[in-house]
């Protein structure tokens, strides 16, 4: 018997880490939703140039996070939206 590891069956390593702009992709596209429309829609586009960066990023084999990233696009454009729709009120 010998004492060498052995691998997992998932083959995932505990080395794998979320890239930095895939986290602070969801909190910025997160944040979008809870201030103003103009304050708001520049953390949306700034989440999603993360989210965009996280997903390229996400292509290390040591990085995770590109599901993470793939989110916070979709909720960087659904911000942008929310922050159209603000701006709009706003107006009346």
């Amino acid at each position: 018997m010998s004492n060498a590891p052995q691998s997992s069956s998932s083959g995932s390593s505990s080395l794998e880490t979320y890239s930095i702009p895939s986290i602070l992709s969801v909190v910025l596209a997160g944040g979008s939703f809870f201030v103003g429309a103009f304050a708001g829609f520049l953390l949306a586009i700034f989440a999603i140039l993360f989210g965009v960066l996280g997903a390229i990023l996400a292509f290390s084999p040591k990085r995770r996070g590109g599901c993470l990233s793939t989110a916070s696009i979709i909720l960087g454009v659904t911000g942008i939206l929310a922050a159209v729709v603000k701006a709009f009120l706003w107006l009346l």
